[in-house]
């Protein structure tokens, strides 16, 4: 038993912690919808989608794990979960409301979840206009998600990911070789 911790010691280096160093990720999250125009009828008024995603496009799977995103109570199984990119729902009603998203990262990012909170927007700011189908309503969050003292295996996964922003790291720092992110059932080891 005693071999056995010693070359448990020996696993160190994967988790352990890079002090003084963020990893940040921007984000942007909310929503577009359409007017569906005479295809509206009273409770299917517009066509819409909520979303999280890269502040420029960019995939985030490569932190997060899955979202999950709460709808009304009235929508059919209002708790979607979605578990690759993209992460959005799109659905149609006639309401506006707040929608929780909830995003689960990957387990060597950070076991924590984060809850953001948007309100579903339908119509455009300005009321007294016709509606139009022309041009979709717009309502998004800008947002980065700050991962401070990332884990060794977490920062050699991504060292090179465009969707993350870090800074340069201490001269002579070597990084181990990337892990694979273990898929759900099929651990790439």
């Amino acid at each position: 038993s005693h071999m056995a911790s010693m070359t448990g010691g020996q696993q160190m280096g994967r988790g352990s912690k890079l002090k003084d160093i963020e990893i940040s990720v921007p984000i942007v999250y909310g929503n577009v919808a359409f007017w569906l125009g005479k295809k509206a009828s009273e409770y299917q008024s517009h066509k819409w989608a909520v979303y999280v995603r890269g502040a420029t496009n960019e995939d985030i799977s490569v932190v997060v794990k899955k979202v999950v995103f709460q709808l009304h109570s009235s929508f059919n199984s209002p708790t979607r979960v979605i578990e690759e990119p993209p992460f959005e729902v799109s659905e149609s009603g006639w309401g506006e409301f707040e929608i929780a998203m909830t995003l689960h990262f990957h387990s060597d990012v950070c076991d924590k979840p984060l809850s953001l909170y948007h309100h579903l927007k339908l119509y455009p700011e300005d009321e007294s206009g016709p509606l139009t189908m022309k041009k979709p309503v717009v309502v998004e969050s800008y947002d980065e998600i700050v991962f401070p003292d990332p884990s060794e295996s977490f920062l050699a996964r991504v060292q090179n990911h465009p969707a993350l922003t870090f800074p340069r790291l201490p001269s002579g720092y070597n990084l181990p070789a990337p892990m694979q992110v273990e898929d759900t059932g099929k651990k790439k080891r």
